[in-house]
This record gives structure tokens, sequence and C-alpha cells, in this order.
């Protein structure tokens, strides 16, 4: 009986070592831990606490202009955590807003004298806005006063263009600044040219200067620019910024020569190259740190710059070399005075 229990067992063991087979018993998967990664980092959201600048311009200013000086501040403002607003005007209740701390202004004159001492904790940057004095919170961004670098950029720039460096000047006489001028704008041109000696003879020695009696009629200029242009053959002009009215800069547009001048007449005169003028845009970005750090009663002086580039005369390559010279000016690595 027990022979037969024992087969029993043993066969029933067989039977259940036949069902399981060779299979292997499967192992799970491995979990995968992901790694451990920082989200960015979120940009600020601005709140009605968040340090306010105000950007006072005029209503009729040029669109290309307008967007410029926007741009130029809301950048500044934004990579500084303010908020950053544009106005027409200031008005009491903006200077009540306990976050307002920047108001950059542009003329006309919006009342920066007369707001600033009622808004102790707010810095003020009048952009060239005349008769008004940096001090306490007021800082002042002043026209650029230089003569002669604005002169030898203007020498150097007309010897480029003008064949036989045929350039010439028309200056104020008695004015003390111009025998500087002059002597930058002389400068300027031979930096470019050396000897600037022309193919041919030519009885006229360049640059051809001319100088205009201090009681003459503005009305009369005309006359004195068509002797350069006419009996001197000059093909390129720099009128001294003092005698460049807007009339007077158009009416030599009219003759067929290049201008360079510091101020470009509204609309633009034929021939005219290009504008040596402040660049405002940099002064500001210069100012701002002393600004949002509430340093106020600054002078800021506005390096010059190039605007108005008839791109399709001056070219590229040629503008980079004018660039280039205006760049070794301004660090002083050329000295305009020397020749």
């Amino acid at each position: 009986m027990r022979v037969k229990q024992t087969l029993f067992v043993l066969l029933f063991v067989a039977i259940l070592t036949a069902c399981g087979g060779n299979d292997v018993p499967e192992v799970a998967a491995p979990t995968v831990v992901p790694s451990h990664t920082p989200p960015p980092s979120a940009t600020p959201i601005p709140t009605l606490s968040t340090p306010l600048a105000l950007l006072i311009l005029p209503s009729d200013l040029d669109k290309e202009t307008s967007d410029l000086y926007q741009k130029t501040v809301y950048d500044l403002a934004l990579a500084s955590g303010f908020r950053f607003q544009v106005r027409n005007g200031i008005t009491p209740e903006d200077l009540a807003d306990p976050t307002l701390k920047v108001v950059i202004a542009l003329p006309p004159d919006p009342g920066v004298a007369n707001y600033a001492p009622t808004a102790p904790n707010v810095q003020f940057l009048a952009v060239n806005i005349p008769n008004l004095t940096a001090g306490a919170n007021i800082s002042v961004l002043a026209p650029n006063t230089q003569v002669e670098l604005p002169a030898f950029l203007a020498g150097y720039t007309l010897a480029m263009m003008v064949e036989e460096f045929k350039i010439g000047m028309l200056y104020p006489e008695g004015e003390p600044n111009a025998q500087a001028a002059l002597n930058a704008f002389s400068n300027g041109m031979r930096y470019y040219c050396g000897l600037c000696e022309g193919i041919y003879f030519d009885p006229v020695t360049y640059p051809a200067i001319l100088g205009i009696p201090a009681s003459e009629d503005p009305a009369k200029f005309g006359g004195y620019a068509n002797v350069l242009i006419n009996d001197q053959d000059v093909s390129g002009l720099y009128i001294f910024p003092s005698i460049a009215s807007d009339d007077f800069l158009s009416y030599v547009g009219t003759q067929g020569v290049y201008l360079v001048g510091v101020s470009r007449p509204e609309p633009r005169p034929g021939g005219w190259l290009m504008t040596i003028s402040p660049d405002t845009i940099k002064a500001i970005q210069t100012a701002w740190p002393q600004l949002i750090a509430g340093q106020g009663g600054q002078n800021v002086q506005s390096p010059l710059g190039i605007a108005d580039v008839d791109t399709g005369v001056l070219t590229e390559a040629k503008l980079r070399l004018v660039r280039e010279t205006l760049d070794a000016l301004i660090a002083g690595r050329i000295l305009p005075s020397n020749p």
C-alpha cells in the first residue's frame, strides 16, 4: 500500500514538473529615475510696486526717432527690473506715484525745473533741453559743443568722396572756435590723402577756405558758397555750424556738391552725405546706471555719432573707414589739431 502511495506522489510531482517546463521567472524592468533638471528662472513679472521709469516724448516726434528712444529706455528698464511708460508730458499725478524713480525728458521742456523739487526721490534726465543746469536730482544731457572732431571727420570724409580732393569750408570771420575748426578740417583731409596732390596742376590750393564777415546779411551767404563752388571748383563743402542755417544748407544742396554737417535740415538737402551728431542714445545708456542708483546732478556729454548716411554714395566699405576714424578720434588716438 505504501509502495502505491509513494508511486502516486512521484507521479504527481512529475506531472507538475512537466507543466512548469523550463520557463524562467519574469524579472520586472528596473524603474528609471529621471535626473533632476532645475526649472528655468522665470522673468520677473512687473507689479504695481515695481520701480517705474517714464520717457517724455513730444507728440510730433517722427516715428523712427520715437521708436528708437522708446526701445532704448525700454531695454534699459527691463534689464534693471523697472516698469516703463511713455508720456507726452508730466503731471502732478505722475509724480505722486511712489514707485516713480526715473524721468527722461526730451524737448520741448515739460517743466523739469519746476517738477524736480517736488519729487526729490525721482531722478530727472533732461535731453538737450536748453537753459537747464545740472544739480540736485536733475541731470543734463548737453548738446555736443566740440568743433574740431566734426570738422576733422568732415574733411576726411569729403576728401574720400571727391575727385582731386577739391573740398572747401565756409566759416564766420571773428568767431573764436572757427580757426580751430579750419585747422581740423584741413588735417582731416590730409589724414586721408597725405599731400593730396591732384593729377593735374591746379592753381587752387585745397581745401579752399572762405570767411564770411560777421556783418554780412545771411540772405547773401549763398554768394560765398558760389565762389567756392563755381570759381574754385569745390565739389564737397563743410559749413561751420553757427552759419549753417537750414535755408542756407538747402540752397547749397541745389548746387550739385556733397555736404556734411552736424544738423540735417528737413527736407534732406541734395548731396547730403551724413550727419555728424551727438549720439544721445549712447549718452542715455551711459547715464542710466547713475540714475537708477539715485545719483543726480550729472552733466552728461554726448559722444559723437554718425547718422543720416546716404548709403547709395557712401558705400559700406567707405563708411567703415569713416566710423573707424571717428572711433579713433573719440578714443584720442587721432588728434584733430595735429597734422
